[in-house]
């Protein structure tokens, strides 16, 4: 393995967390995509289970958890709000981390929810620099247009306001790989009344950042 900071425990856990941009994995996956030695790699996801940075799906597959959505809230100013990660699958995206304020939101996404890929700005985001034909695709059906999706990629985040749930407003923005191909967004979410009609204006830098920093994290880890 290439230990490109010097530090060998932090490269081999941006390496465990850099494995799983692709979606779930099992310790065999793990140790495919990482090369590290099957103990290295259990202890290290297991040290990230019990921090929350990773957790298992159904089969037992490790994942990332909680913790991720939360350090992405954490890059906002505003504690009375949601932030989510979300992933496309299919024509779906699916809610892989999550972080709320302790009182909860009506708009509450859990960690596994699937939602439309029709709605919202996390869904702009997960289509906006998809390839033509899946882009043109994924618009049959949306709240949104093609003109909406160029802006999304002009000025590189997302907003909606009551466009999936009454009420309820977001900013995303995406989440990078390897090569820059967008593999999730980074998304916040709350109440119109906090948010305002115009959320981009007071949210988007932040959103912005957060999801850079992750990108950046994986891009390390590669």
């Amino acid at each position: 393995m290439d230990n490109s900071s010097g530090v060998g425990v932090l490269d081999k856990t941006v390496a465990v967390l850099n494995a799983l941009e692709a979606g779930p994995a099992s310790l065999a996956q793990l140790v495919a995509a990482t090369g590290l030695a099957r103990p290295t790699a259990h202890r290290i996801a297991v040290a990230l289970e019990r921090h929350r940075v990773l957790t298992r799906d159904g089969q037992g597959r490790f994942v990332l958890g909680p913790r991720i959505g939360e350090l992405a809230a954490a890059a906002g100013e505003d504690r009375l709000l949601a932030a989510q990660l979300y992933r496309r699958q299919g024509d779906a995206r699916i809610c892989v981390a999550a972080a709320e304020r302790a009182s909860g939101l009506r708009d509450t996404v859990p960690v596994g929810a699937v939602l439309p890929m029709t709605a919202g700005s996390a869904a702009q985001i997960l289509l906006a620099w998809e390839e033509p034909d899946r882009l043109h695709r994924g618009l049959r059906g949306a709240k949104f247009s093609a003109t909406v999706l160029a802006q999304v990629r002009r000025r590189g985040w997302a907003a909606s306001v009551a466009e999936r749930e009454p009420g309820v407003a977001s900013v995303s923005a995406p989440v990078r790989g390897q090569g820059g191909k967008v593999i999730a967004a980074a998304s916040v979410s709350g109440p119109i009344e906090r948010l305002t009609r115009s959320p981009g204006r007071l949210h988007a830098a932040a959103v912005v950042a957060a999801s850079e920093k992750i990108s950046s994290a994986l891009r390390r880890g590669g």
